[in-house]
């Protein structure tokens, strides 16, 4: 084994044949899923809910709390963002692309601060203060419960969120042993930066026809 791989993918060699082919595959439905977000398609989240099951079950059987939680309310506002994405707003058009509302500000701050006291209270409860990766993922689960949130009900500024999230999870997950989810944070980086300039176009040409 050359020392590039064994540095990259070495941890998996103490992993169950099973965790790793699930891993790669939440992976894989993770991309579709982000992909789908940037092509404003509906997709986004049959993807997300199978990519989001399968990383509870993993992250929840490696006792990854922070993570866990993260999926676990990834898939249910997915069911939430599933309903409002196919909600119409008359006859004829679902719920559009838009910009965060003054109101939806306050709301997301809230969400924001909400996540920050909820996840101390988990890891105080199950004692896992033991090293700086659990104040990381504190704030982590924080931008991204918010950034869902506003995927969901179809807001530009989701993007900002997911983009800042990724940026911060790359090196995290590498840190923590999962090589194949710090790459995929890493696509999603990507993809976050043009899924937020093709929803920003998206808007501008809304108003060009209004």
């Amino acid at each position: 084994m050359s020392p590039i791989f064994e540095f990259f993918f070495g941890q998996y060699s103490e992993y169950q044949t099973i965790d790793i082919i699930l891993e790669i595959v939440a992976v894989f439905f993770g991309f579709l899923s982000v992909f789908f977000s940037k092509q404003n398609n509906i997709l986004v989240f049959p993807t997300g809910i199978i990519s989001t099951v399968i990383f509870v079950y993993l992250l929840l059987k490696w006792e990854l709390l922070g993570d866990m939680m993260i999926n676990a309310y990834y898939f249910v506002m997915s069911v939430y963002g599933w309903y409002i994405w196919t909600k119409k707003i008359d006859d004829e058009h679902v719920t559009p692309i838009s910009r965060t509302t003054f109101n939806e500000k306050k709301i997301s701050i809230a969400i924001f601060l909400a996540t920050l006291l909820f996840v101390y209270l988990v890891y105080q409860s199950f004692d896992k203060w033991t090293s700086w990766v659990a104040y990381v993922d504190t704030i982590t689960t924080a931008i991204f419960f918010v950034g869902m949130w506003l995927m969901a009900r179809r807001k530009l500024e989701n993007w900002i969120f997911w983009i800042i999230g990724d940026i911060i999870s790359v090196p995290l997950y590498f840190y923590k042993g999962f090589t194949f989810t710090s790459l995929q944070y890493l696509g999603f980086t990507f993809i976050a930066i043009f899924g937020y300039l093709a929803w920003k176009k998206n808007i501008s040409n809304n108003l060009r026809t209004v």
